[in-house]
């Protein structure tokens, strides 16, 4: 992992595209502003997270009822 320091308005750049900028500093919350091409998805962590999950249950499930249409 790769760990910056940045201030108020300074940004980081990924991949020529995607653009971070810190927007905001309150406490021990940090408000960014991400600014990517349409195509690239972007997510809260936990978001992802229950993505991933949900897209799990729906592969199984979807395996269980051809293992069952074999029957």
């Amino acid at each position: 992992m790769l760990a910056l320091s940045r201030k108020k308005n300074e940004a980081i750049v990924i991949n020529n595209n995607i653009e971070i900028t810190v927007l905001e500093v309150k406490g021990e919350q940090v408000k960014i502003g991400i600014n990517a091409p349409k195509e690239v998805p972007v997510y809260r962590k936990e978001v992802y997270l229950q993505i991933q999950e949900s897209n799990q249950e729906a592969t199984n499930a979807a395996g269980i009822d051809s293992l069952k249409s074999l029957l």
